[in-house]
Formats: C-alpha cells, sequence, structure tokens
C-alpha cells in the first residue's frame, strides 16, 4: 500500500541529478516543484537556479515548473529561470502532470519529475506512470500542513529504505 508513494530514486539535491545520463537515456522533458526542491520556500531563482535551466535547455530538455502556489509566485520564478509553468496544479491530481507533457510535448516515456515531497510531488508523478526523483527539501521551515506531512513522509521513507535495503 505505502508503495505508491515511493519514488523511483532519490537525490540529495534537484542540483545533483545526472541530468546528462538521463537525456542519453533518452529522457527530454522534466517537471519539477519550486518551493524547496529549487530554492527555499518563496525564495526567487538564485543563480544556481539560473544556471540549471540554462544548462538543461542547453542539453535539449524542455522543462516546466508544476506548483499548487499561485500564478504570481510561480510566473515571477519561471520568468527568472526561462521555463514553461503551471500554478495551481492541483498535485497530487493527474491533470497538471498531463497538461506538463502537453505543454512540452513529451509523454509517461521521456518525462521525469523533480520535487521534495512524497504525497504531492512523487505520487502525482507515479498516479501517470512518471519518473520521479525525490529531493530532500532545502530548507527546514516549512509551512505547518508541510511540516505535518513531513512526519508521515519519515515513516513512508522508512519502509521505502528498508525495501531498497533488501533488493541490495
Amino acid at each position: 500500500m505505502l508503495e505508491r508513494f515511493y519514488p523511483d530514486y532519490e537525490a540529495e539535491s534537484a542540483y545533483e541529478i545526472d541530468y546528462r545520463g538521463l537525456y542519453q537515456m533518452g529522457f527530454r522533458g522534466i517537471i519539477f516543484d519550486i518551493d524547496n526542491t529549487l530554492v527555499p520556500h518563496g525564495a526567487p531563482a538564485d543563480q544556481r537556479a539560473v544556471a540549471l535551466f540554462a544548462s538543461l535547455r542547453g542539453m535539449g530538455y524542455t522543462t516546466l515548473l508544476l506548483s499548487n502556489n499561485r500564478e504570481p509566485r510561480v510566473k515571477s520564478f519561471a520568468g527568472q529561470v526561462g521555463s514553461r509553468y503551471l500554478f495551481k496544479a492541483g498535485k497530487p491530481g493527474k491533470e497538471g502532470y498531463l497538461k506538463a507533457m502537453e505543454q512540452m510535448g513529451t509523454d509517461v516515456t521521456n518525462t521525469l519529475f523533480v520535487g521534495d515531497q512524497l504525497f504531492t510531488d512523487v505520487w502525482g508523478a507515479r498516479r501517470v506512470g512518471i519518473v520521479s526523483y525525490l529531493t530532500r527539501p532545502i530548507h527546514p521551515k516549512e509551512e505547518i500542513q508541510i511540516v505535518l506531512k513531513r512526519k508521515l513522509e519519515r515513516i513512508v521513507l522508512y519502509f521505502y529504505h528498508k525495501k531498497k535495503s533488501r533488493e541490495g
């Protein structure tokens, strides 16, 4: 039952994923969460985020920011990094992920998702069949509803890591 929340992969940071290797494997579109995945919650894009998106474009990727946040937040960040975006996406609902792939011209076989939350980001990606990367949250300061979800995430991740260690 908990498996539905398991990420395909984990990464310390969105900035440490081998995007070049994934491109060579055939991935062409990346959907990103923003807050606590790319920058601390509510922060503007920093140089690291701008450089990452420029690098991804240089490799040939199409990117899209998928956020449950309001448009002013998402649009501003998207403008700073030069990415498409969808706001009030309704994650973990399927519609935002499907719309994202439609906008990028990709599908479940060549799209991946990068985010920091199991119950919205990863679960939504899994529901539509997209490869998911779970990153560690950038900053510990979060809204109360996220803090509560993090406690439940720790339980799910305990069983996920236990299963991974048995597999080897």
